[in-house]
């Protein structure tokens, strides 16, 4: 079995496939997607619809992101915030004017049973953001710093490469888990587009819902699977730019 991180989607089907069929994913291997599925591509609505189908026959573990939420909340409430509309809610929602109400009602089950974190019997852990808590993603007084919360991956940059997890100054936040799997703040921003390690946090968002490529993760060998730079495979459309 092998097991796969999947960093932030945004709504790039054409690109998931691509990067599925890279990996020679099987039913057999474990799939742990980051979040972000949705608001960017045009295809948000049809990610899930796949995502729905594919989990019926592969081992797969859906994380919340901060879009998923954005989007579940708009579908429950009718509500459109500005904000989310401006970066990537349009999209979303041109997306879901396409659906039956059978199928809206279906994606808001899978919006609501996506986990908030996942940690693995290695402890590593697993999660859109980060988490601000000292101690670890479960003792978060609101549940949505999870989704939000950039701190973590901030402080992995920032860190001094000579400290040591024995120093005093080390983080330790750092300290509570073997490997940190996260997505959320593409690395596209400091001019990667491979998955970065900073400490023992990987970041596996690439920028796919901008000019980056989508990519899979192998937890243990950490080998790179990438699908073509997202943009190149909608070429009509803009994405987040």
């Amino acid at each position: 079995m092998k097991r796969f991180a999947i960093g932030d989607i945004h709504g790039g089907l054409k690109a998931l496939k691509q990067v599925l069929e890279r990996a020679k994913v099987t039913t057999q291997d474990q799939l742990i997607f980051l979040g972000d599925y949705v608001d960017g591509w045009s295809d948000s609505a049809a990610v899930i619809s796949f995502l729905i189908e594919l989990s019926k026959t592969h081992n797969c573990i859906f994380i919340r992101g901060n879009h998923d939420d954005l989007v579940h909340h708009w579908l429950k409430t009718d509500e459109q915030n500005e904000n989310w509309l401006k970066h990537g809610g349009q999209s979303s929602k041109d997306a879901y004017a396409k659906l039956t109400l059978s199928e809206v009602e279906e994606h808001k089950k899978f919006f609501s049973n996506l986990e908030n974190y996942y940690i693995d019997p290695e402890n590593n852990l697993f999660v859109h953001a980060g988490f601000a808590n000292m101690h670890g993603p479960q003792n978060e007084y609101e549940p949505y710093m999870v989704y939000w919360d950039r701190t973590l991956w901030e402080t992995a940059l920032a860190l001094d490469e000579n400290l040591k997890p024995e120093d005093l100054l080390y983080p330790k936040r750092f300290k509570l888990f073997h490997e940190i799997f996260i997505g959320h703040t593409p690395v596209t921003r400091i001019n990667q587009t491979k998955p970065v390690n900073a400490a023992n946090i990987w970041n596996v968002d690439t920028g796919a819902a901008f000019k980056g490529p989508l990519t899979m993760l192998n937890i243990d060998t950490k080998e790179i699977i990438q699908s073509e730079p997202v943009h190149q495979l909608y070429p009509n459309e803009s994405g987040r730019n």
